[in-house]
């Protein structure tokens, strides 16, 4: 493992994170800005970080990269032992308390995760992520806007949210599968039904999952189908 070659893309992906950071704390504060679109802009901008991982050497370092924010994410949510730090970090502790108050204490350990696991199979990162990042965004912003069918099994939801959802995650997917099989050579219409896949499974369980635990269990969910179902080939 050579820390030295892998240094400037941690440095490069903790200055995106940081940049995102601020950006997301200046959006919770503008009048005009609904409430919650900040943190679903964090959410979805995270989710680009799978495709920095073709540039590590090993799974280690993209992992390096997202576990420090499971500490960070949790001394800023409602449960830190700690509330003087979310003063520090006004703009995150802000954005925490939009919604789900471990919500991305969660979307760190699932990414941590996966990082940790499948981080020189990027693609696979990538599939538990991005639809956690762009398809849960996407199921808030039409589900909020045009939910009208709605029903419940832990938490109310919609339709229309769902189909956000689906149809989120379905593109994202796609087009990180177009960028990662310039990369590793596969074929990218061999990737259409392990797509398909992910993106229903995810609108399942995010759909199906209790408050906040969707970013456990899109993430988790998405990986296992992807790999099942012969994605990356």
């Amino acid at each position: 493992m050579d820390l030295w070659a892998n240094l400037p893309v941690m440095l490069a992906c903790y200055g995106y994170i940081a940049g995102l950071i601020v950006a997301a704390g200046r959006l919770s504060r503008h009048p005009s800005v609904p409430r919650g679109a900040s943190r679903k802009f964090l959410h979805a901008m995270i989710g680009n970080l799978p495709l920095a991982m073709p540039f590590f050497t090993d799974s280690l370092f993209p992992f390096l990269v997202a576990a420090p924010f499971i500490a960070v994410t949790y001394l800023v949510s409602p449960y830190s032992p700690w509330p003087g730090f979310a003063g520090r970090m006004r703009g995150l502790s802000e954005i925490t308390g939009e919604g789900h108050g471990t919500g991305l204490v969660l979307y760190a350990v699932s990414y941590s995760a996966l990082a940790l696991l499948y981080g020189t199979r990027p693609y696979v990162v990538a599939a538990g992520v991005l639809p956690m990042a762009y398809g849960d965004s996407a199921a808030a912003l039409v589900g909020t806007a045009y939910g009208r069918h709605r029903f419940r099994v832990y938490e109310y939801k919609s339709l229309e949210g769902c189909l956000g959802m689906f149809t989120g995650s379905l593109l994202s997917l796609l087009a990180g599968m177009a960028y990662f099989s310039r990369i590793y050579g596969f074929s990218l219409q061999a990737q259409v039904l392990p797509v398909l896949a992910v993106a229903a499974v995810a609108t399942v369980a995010e759909a199906a999952s209790p408050r906040g635990l969707d970013n456990l269990t899109v993430p988790a969910l998405g990986a296992l189908t992807f790999i099942a179902v012969g994605g990356g080939f």
